[in-house]
């Protein structure tokens, strides 16, 4: 009797250690209570009405405040989240299934456009039904410019020598009357500026604003063109709905991301691209906590 009491303890011990060293999503699901099942509890702060953005992020690719692609996926799934949105994100081209429930996808990862035929599936079944695309920096670099342009309206060449590196990037602001452009002014940032694009011809883009390509060693002899480096971009793949993309080709310089502008022009972008209220992420105001978090101040 005694070794038998024994090993049933013996048992009972090691389950509960192996449970113990489960991942929580893990543990969350042998619980019966895995994420996104219905009743589970919502994070604190998360606005549950909110629109359902995807960020998707690659590795860091550059030196010491460059191309900050993880760092994004980090303090943007928390700016969204606070601005009233519904957040997922990964270092991964997200999945059909990942997608079928999304607003808007923010993609932030050098050289995007290098995508298999499932990736390519599921980003084509996703914009097919009207989602929203936001391309940041160099996310629209592939080996395919003319295919990521009728996404997104614009493409530039990986491998050819079309981008500034870092140089004072000064904004002409061409159309200050449109609504995700309140509070942006001509300023002047230090980042880097794409030219020798590829762009979309039926329809074209509807460009925000341009800059002067600075005289930097690799920009050569198309210093002083003027280029579009924010614009938004309406079409319809065939076979599918009306869809919108917003881009900002800057933020190579990570820091940019921080300054009130830009990331009031963002959000409003944002919005934008999903077909909500443009100042739907700017003007959200969380609700007065009524009740003490479960999870602590």
């Amino acid at each position: 009797m005694r070794t038998e009491i024994l090993r049933y303890l013996s048992a009972v011990l090691g389950a509960t250690l192996c449970l113990s060293f489960l991942p929580v999503s893990a543990q969350s699901a042998q619980a019966g209570n895995a994420p996104g099942q219905q009743g589970a509890p919502r994070p604190p702060g998360q606005n549950p009405n909110g629109m359902h953005i995807y960020l998707r992020a690659g590795l860091k690719s550059h030196g010491p405040g460059l191309h900050d692609y993880p760092q994004f996926l980090a303090d943007w799934s928390k700016i969204l989240t606070e601005h009233g949105a519904v957040v997922d994100g990964s270092l991964h081209a997200p999945s059909a299934a990942e997608l079928a429930h999304t607003d808007v996808l923010v993609i932030y990862k050098g050289d995007a456009g290098y995508m298999d035929d499932n990736e390519k599936a599921a980003l084509e079944a996703f914009v097919k039904r009207g989602g929203g695309l936001v391309s940041l920096h160099d996310s629209l670099c592939g080996p395919d410019p003319a295919y990521f342009a009728s996404l997104v309206g614009g493409g530039k060449k990986h491998g050819e020598v079309n981008y500034t590196l870092g140089a004072d990037i000064p904004y002409t602001i061409v159309d200050k009357s449109n609504p995700i452009m309140p509070g942006m002014s001509d300023l002047t940032i230090f980042d880097e500026a794409f030219y020798n694009m590829t762009w979309a011809k039926d329809p074209a883009i509807h460009v925000l604003a341009t800059a002067v390509i600075p005289g930097t060693p690799s920009a050569g002899k198309h210093k002083g063109e003027v280029v579009p480096q924010i614009w938004t971009y309406e079409h319809t793949l065939p076979g599918g709905q009306p869809a919108r993309a917003f881009v900002w080709m800057q933020g190579h310089t990570y820091a940019d991301f921080a300054n009130p502008q830009i990331q009031a022009m963002l959000l409003r972008g944002i919005a934008w691209a999903g077909k909500r209220p443009v100042d739907e992420l700017v003007d959200y105001k969380p609700p007065a906590r009524t009740t003490p978090s479960p999870y602590g101040q």
